[in-house]
């Protein structure tokens, strides 16, 4: 008791801080800070909306007009074609260099250009979807001036062997030559001279439009009924046989039993027996092919059990179905009429081959048809069958 009362009598000492007190004082300085900060950091973004603010007022003045987001430049083969087609300007075709898988980038030596690409394939694009027999044929780029297919339609010989026995000799397979020429496809659109020198007239989509036109139709004629003089031969035009008696070079019919109709007791009869007429390892991949008539007729078809044999696509685009096969519209196809094939059934990737080269060439003529312009437009195809024992056809006979 007398140590602790001396300590805090006779010797002056001061008293220990408090904790508290010290931690209360730090807290407060560091709030004020975090005030200052605050401050600070509220004025900087201030200055910084002055500023933007200042700029936007400053660019965006009244009657100037809105800049493009992002300028679209057109592409220098785009650009040349296009002046080659409204007023004849050759010269940057002729200094064009691009790649030389591109379809613009030689010049015939007879004057003719190669399109560019975009229309290039905007007329295959339309080929392609066209009702035709194009669609389900097999189509090969070639660059010579026909195409063989070689076709092996001949059984190789086989047998059993044994152990010790010696082999004898198997029959050799036999080998067809198939050779499918090209020729030239040609079409002559022509627009005034007052439309080309129009800005607004957009003559590359309006020269590709009516290329694929003229080409589709012209195709689609000649892969069905083409007698093969200067034009492919189509499937029709070879000679036909009763599929009994059928052999290599020629196409193997079904008859309906009725003279220019189907047979009035079983008429979905005769489809049953064209679709069975076809080898199995051609139906996997077969088409019917018939026009828009035959197909009216068809679809009315039912079976035994009172079903119909022609059932629709369930999506936009897919192609009808007859007894679960695709049924293509080629117009070209005859009517039903007496002796008439007029429904085609086969697998056509393997039956019909489509050569053509790549490229396309397009002639500016403004002189034949003053004041209009004429562009003469060409292609090399060809087209022939390639297997026939591939396709089957339906005759509307008695035999």
């Amino acid at each position: 008791m007398k140590t602790e009362t001396k300590a805090r009598a006779g010797t002056g000492m001061s008293e220990a801080p408090d904790p508290a007190a010290e931690v209360k004082t730090a807290l407060a300085g560091f709030l004020r800070e975090i005030k200052i900060f605050q401050k600070e950091v509220k004025s900087k973004f201030e200055q910084q909306e002055d500023r933007l603010t200042m700029m936007q007022t400053k660019s965006i003045t009244a009657g100037r007009p809105a800049l493009s987001i992002a300028a679209t430049e057109e592409a220098p083969h785009q650009k040349a074609f296009a002046a080659y087609l409204r007023s004849g300007d050759d010269d940057g075709l002729r200094g064009l260099t691009l790649e030389g898988k591109a379809l613009n980038t030689a010049v015939a030596a007879e004057g003719g250009y190669l399109v560019d690409p975009q229309t290039a394939a905007t007329i295959q694009g339309v080929l392609r979807s066209t009702a035709s027999i194009r669609s389900i044929a097999n189509v090969v780029n070639v660059e010579a001036t026909s195409y063989d297919v070689l076709v092996d339609h001949s059984e190789l010989g086989s047998g059993w062997a044994t152990e010790t026995a010696a082999l004898t000799e198997t029959a050799t397979p036999q080998i067809e030559r198939v050779s499918i020429p090209l020729h030239e496809l040609a079409a002559m659109p022509k627009a005034s001279q007052r439309l080309l020198d129009d800005s607004a007239f957009d003559v590359e989509t309006w020269l590709a439009k009516r290329i694929a036109e003229k080409f589709a139709r012209a195709e689609a004629a000649a892969f069905v009924n083409g007698d093969g003089v200067d034009k492919p031969t189509g499937f029709l035009t070879h000679s036909k046989v009763a599929n009994d008696i059928w052999a290599w070079g020629s196409l193997g019919y079904v008859a309906t039993g009725a003279n220019g109709d189907f047979s009035g007791a079983n008429p979905a009869d005769a489809i049953v027996d064209l679709v069975y007429a076809l080898d199995a390892e051609y139906r996997a991949n077969a088409s019917f092919v018939m026009n828009s008539k035959t197909a009216g007729a068809v679809r009315k078809m039912k079976d035994a059990d009172g079903r119909f044999l022609w059932t629709d696509g369930l999506q936009a685009g897919e192609p009808a179905r007859l007894m679960g096969y695709p049924v293509v519209i080629a117009e070209d196809m005859p009517d039903i009429a007496a002796d008439a094939t007029a429904i085609a059934f086969g697998d056509f990737g393997a039956g019909y081959t489509v050569a053509e080269r790549p490229e396309m060439r397009v002639l500016r003529d403004p002189f034949s048809a003053k004041p209009h312009v004429i562009f003469y437009a060409s292609k090399r195809v060809g087209g022939d069958v390639s297997d026939f024992a591939a396709i089957k056809l339906l005759k509307f006979a008695v035999l």
